[in-house]
């Protein structure tokens, strides 16, 4: 299969209720629109929408089975997560540690917050690690016999931080990412991927050269079986270029505020500039199952353009507040913004079309999340419902839903653009583009005697492709 093909970001249950949904949906609409799936943890969890997993050895039976996994992966590539940073509170490993301590075969899966440091880490040394949420990142835990332990947790207190410098965490990765490849998933995401190396007076995060010895020993781990990773890193652009420089395919998360401060005011430059330099290998995305980021952009906008874009976000954008930003809604993550890009953009099909051509003729592979591919607006009632920020851009759709979706103007014109991005040649070879006006930019492929290009015009929402 053609890695160079649109994949589709989604849950399990997302387009319908199940795997098998799923596979049905996009054989029946979007054959031809999606050359691969990564779908987001189907396995069972405690929490953070699957990203709380407590085993890789079984699908989530409301899901399906692995038999369904490996017809999916059949017909499409097949992307799908492992979180390397951290595993469930409720998984057989860690129930079996609180119960038998130092006893436990699992012990040493886990990470003692203090042993880090050999001793209680005063509060200036915990200040130094970087956190994207106003917690200290380790939760006590008392054990069967009574004692207690501060063990370390980075996002939640359902998701135990794993201790990948031991054996008994190196062949844990190794079981499961072996068992993914097993199974029909040819690029590994590894999700947390930065956070998953700790180191006494450190930030914790991208912890060199020890980062770089755990991506290449996952590289080795899934190569015999055809398989590539992918670390999910959400930071400063240069730490992208500084990963992609290494051989790795990265995440282009910067595009996203880009291209809204390109078309809210019109102007072409800042694009421009990062088409320049941006790597190659890499899979474009507008949207994702969490929020619009913010922090990815820095540099690349200057910060009275970052604070312009959010304001016009906030005020253009349909149905989204600043306080579904805020803790009202269990999301202090300031570097995000939680919005379908669909609605970022006003729920204006003209604006939105002309932003996922851009993509699509941007350097990199193009994800497109499904609430995006069928131009979904803001999902009110499951926020005020769940009071969860980023569920605002989760609506699971029915196969009722689907079917209906995929009629409309919007989704027909964005699924001619998906298939045309999949099916010319030109775009297996190189690209070049030009600044034509201030609002205006040209970007082309060409691949031995096919070319195409694209004309974007960011003043009159609009857009011309050649070819």
């Amino acid at each position: 299969m053609d890695k160079n093909r649109i994949i589709l970001i989604t849950y399990a249950d997302s387009l319908g209720n199940n795997i098998q949904d799923l596979h049905r949906n996009l054989n029946t609409y979007f054959r031809k629109a999606v050359g691969g799936v990564h779908i987001l943890p189907f396995f069972p969890s405690s929490g953070d929408h699957g990203f709380a997993p407590t085993t890789y050895t079984e699908v989530d039976a409301q899901f399906g089975d692995w038999k369904d996994v490996e017809e999916l992966s059949a017909d499409y590539l097949l992307m799908a997560d492992y979180m390397i940073n951290h595993i469930s509170a409720k998984s057989r490993y860690f129930m079996d540690f609180i119960q038998k301590g130092d006893a436990s075969p699992y012990n040493d899966l886990f990470i003692d917050f203090d042993h880090i440091w050999g001793k209680t880490p005063t509060s200036a040394q915990i200040a130094k690690i970087y956190k994207r949420k106003p917690k200290a990142p380790y939760r006590q835990v008392t054990l069967q016999d009574g004692s207690s332990r501060n063990v370390w947790c980075t996002f939640s207190d359902e998701q135990i931080d794993l201790n990948l410098e031991t054996e008994t965490g190196k062949e844990f990765l190794k079981e499961n990412l072996i068992r993914l490849a097993s199974h029909g998933v040819r690029i590994m995401r590894l999700d947390a991927f930065a956070y998953a190396i700790k180191k006494a007076d450190t930030s914790c995060f991208f912890i060199e050269p020890e980062i770089w010895q755990l991506l290449e020993m996952c590289r080795q781990i899934v190569l015999p079986y055809g398989a590539t990773i992918m670390p999910e890193v959400h930071e400063h652009y240069s730490m992208q270029l500084k990963i992609a420089q290494k051989g790795y395919a990265v995440y282009d998360f910067a595009l996203p505020m880009l291209l809204l401060h390109a078309i809210y005011f019109g102007q072409a430059a800042n694009l421009y500039h990062w088409f320049s330099i941006c790597p190659r290998n890499q899979y474009t995305t507008l949207d994702t199952h969490d929020g619009i980021g913010v922090v990815d952009v820095y540099g690349l906008l200057s910060d009275e353009e970052i604070e312009a874009t959010k304001n016009h976000l906030f005020s253009y954008g349909a149905n989204v507040k600043r306080v579904y930003n805020t803790e009202a809604y269990n999301n202090l993550d300031i570097y995000q913004i939680n919005c379908t890009y669909y609605s970022a953009l006003g729920n204006d099909d003209q604006s939105y079309l002309l932003a996922r051509a851009v993509q699509f003729f941007a350097p990199g592979t193009p994800q497109v999340y499904y609430v995006g591919m069928l131009a979904g607006k803001n999902d009110l009632r499951l926020l005020e419902e769940t009071k969860e920020g980023r569920n605002i851009n989760r609506h699971a759709y029915s196969n009722e839903e689907v079917a209906d979706q995929v009629h409309c103007p919007v989704v027909q014109k964005l699924i001619s653009l998906m298939e045309l991005r999949n099916e010319h040649p030109a775009f297996d070879g190189e690209f070049s583009q030009e600044i034509i006006s201030p609002s205006q930019l040209k970007l082309m492929w060409k691949n031995g005697n096919d070319c195409i290009s694209l004309t974007a015009d960011f003043k009159n929402l609009t857009y011309e492709i050649e070819y």
